[in-house]
């Protein structure tokens, strides 16, 4: 993830160029290539549920964002991408819920389009200087708001899981701190937007020293 942010942002402010677009392009079908492997693999092995593998987790709206983002380099995108990355993506990244291990092609999956995603906001923002606008935490929140909507809803029809918004994920992470439910969710999306808060704090710290 760090090499890959680094070279990313680096080869694009230092040596601009058409290559921007093939990288942009490689790294949206790279993130495809994990996102849509996993749900091909849970097929395959016969672990495809209903209760725990729609397309209805956070991660899923990331990728999706990602992928779309880096294709047509529209703002509202890059701002969703970045704020979700760098708080909801982040996280997942340093505390995974995963099941398998090393070598297992769920492990890489899973990495694929997390990190893919995280180095994508990197290179987006800081390489190809498409920084968020004002108010653009906010946006993400109430998207965020939306999202989880949809999947309480989800989570109620299936009896599943989606956005950790019925049990807690069973490896330590932020929620495990956070109280029992239904209080975790509350603290969850308050950890949420001051996480994009501080996110913002520290972009615009490091744009007013590149600039």
């Amino acid at each position: 993830m760090v090499v890959g942010i680094a070279g990313s942002v680096y080869g694009a402010r230092r040596h601009p160029g058409d290559w921007t677009t093939s990288f942009a392009r490689a790294l949206a079908l790279l993130i495809f290539a994990g996102w849509a492997g996993e749900y091909l693999a849970d097929a395959l092995h016969g672990t495809w549920s209903i209760r725990f593998t729609l397309p209805l987790q956070l991660t899923d709206v990331v990728s999706l964002t990602a992928i779309l983002a880096l294709w047509t380099r529209r703002v509202w995108l890059v701002e969703l991408l970045y704020y979700w990355s760098f708080s909801a993506s982040l996280q997942a990244t340093l505390t995974p819920d995963l099941q398998t291990s090393f070598p297992h092609i769920l492990f890489f999956t899973y990495f694929i389009y997390h990190v893919g995603a995280i180095v994508a906001a990197a290179f987006l923002v800081f390489g190809l200087e498409i920084y968020p606008r004002r108010g653009a935490v906010w946006r993400t929140f109430g998207a965020t708001l939306v999202w989880a909507a949809a999947a309480g809803f989800g989570d109620v029809a299936t009896g599943g899981n989606y956005g950790y918004l019925a049990w807690k994920p069973s490896p330590a992470s932020l929620l495990s701190v956070l109280g029992p439910w239904p209080l975790y969710i509350a603290g969850g999306a308050a950890v949420g937007l001051v996480m994009m808060q501080i996110v913002e704090l520290v972009t615009d710290r490091i744009v007013s020293l590149t600039r």
